[in-house]
């Protein structure tokens, strides 16, 4: 039988928080150590500058032939956008201006023709045909 003293000593030792912290520490580095713990990534892939530039520079020719304040607030932000999806949210600034100056089939033609440049670099829900 079981003395009060040894089962009190058992007792304490599970119950002890020292003991939780070794029991989830060791877990930890044990991964640690053998790589399962990667870094964190924010999802984004980064995108080469060239191809930046060429969706910049397919941007800029559909609004080529529009000239107005409109328009050349759209060309400076074009210009100073940093991502692919900044890009992409300002071609509906470009089909508004395009669609004043001409029709809203060349604006929807040009804006479904950017589709292509963008594939890849923005996610796929949003590359959406204008009709």
């Amino acid at each position: 039988m079981q003395t009060s003293a040894s089962f009190a000593t058992r007792r304490t030792r599970r119950h002890d928080p020292a003991s939780r912290l070794e029991n989830a520490v060791i877990p930890a580095i044990a991964r640690f150590i053998r790589g399962s713990l990667k870094p964190r990534t924010n999802g984004r892939k980064t995108i080469p500058l060239k191809d930046l530039q060429a969706m910049r520079m397919a941007l800029l020719r559909c609004i080529d032939d529009c000239d107005s304040v409109s328009a050349r607030r759209l060309n400076h932000q074009i210009i100073h956008a940093q991502t692919a999806q900044e890009l992409w949210l300002l071609r509906n600034d470009a089909y508004q201006l395009i669609s004043r100056q001409t029709s809203q089939a060349v604006a929807a033609e040009r804006i479904n023709a950017l589709i292509s440049s963008f594939q890849g670099w923005v996610e796929p829900s949003q590359l959406v045909r204008i009709k």
